[in-house]
């Protein structure tokens, strides 16, 4: 079975249920294929706190770095780039900015002049291509992760933390029941903790 995952590097919460597919394909015959979308693109025309608008301008600079490698070295660099980004940003607790993006083409023996691509918004086409890829199958007012499997897509799961092992086969099982029928459309309650990331 195939499952397309679209994320957007600097989003814990893409992050929290990209570490539970990781899990899922070792315990179902699932092949996770990689996608960027950018919170950044989503949010451009919408009322944020200065501070949130400032990392919206910075979090372009992982999206076009992914999309420029993937269009220069293929497919299988994206995943690469998103632990490593993943592992900066969300683990290590490292600011979205050049010293992060040099770090995470160094971790993954990627060429440093990728990094030139942070700030090049000639990979902004690409960028919100996969973007609308995903997120055109789910509507406007959802974020990252957005999952498509067998036919549907969806926003989520929002999980913290991420399941392991048997556990992680059986929340995948019962989302993609849920989201194989067409008049499924939410189900919702209130985060009582945070990204938990051990």
């Amino acid at each position: 079975m195939k499952a397309d995952f679209w994320f957007d590097p600097m989003c814990p919460w893409a992050w929290m249920t990209s570490r539970w597919m990781l899990e899922v394909e070792q315990v179902r015959d699932v092949k996770v294929h990689w996608h960027v979308m950018s919170l950044s693109y989503l949010n451009s025309n919408k009322e944020v706190s200065p501070e949130y608008k400032e990392r919206l301008i910075k979090g372009w600079g992982p999206v076009r770095i992914i999309e420029a490698a993937r269009a220069e070295h293929g497919e299988q660099v994206v995943l690469d780039l998103y632990n490593a980004f993943g592992n900066r940003i969300h683990l290590q607790k490292q600011e979205l900015g050049d010293q992060l993006n040099l770090d995470v083409l160094a971790d993954t023996n990627l060429p440093k002049q990728l990094a030139n691509c942070a700030t090049d918004s000639a990979w902004d086409e690409a960028v919100k291509q996969s973007h609308h890829l995903g997120m055109d199958q789910v509507g406007a007012d959802v974020g990252t992760p957005v999952i498509a499997v067998a036919g549907a897509a969806f926003f989520g799961p929002v999980i913290s933390p991420a399941p392991k092992g048997a556990e992680a086969g059986k929340l995948w099982d019962g989302v993609v029941a849920c989201a194989s029928y067409p008049g499924f459309f939410e189900l919702k309650r209130s985060r009582t903790v945070g990204p938990i990331f051990s």
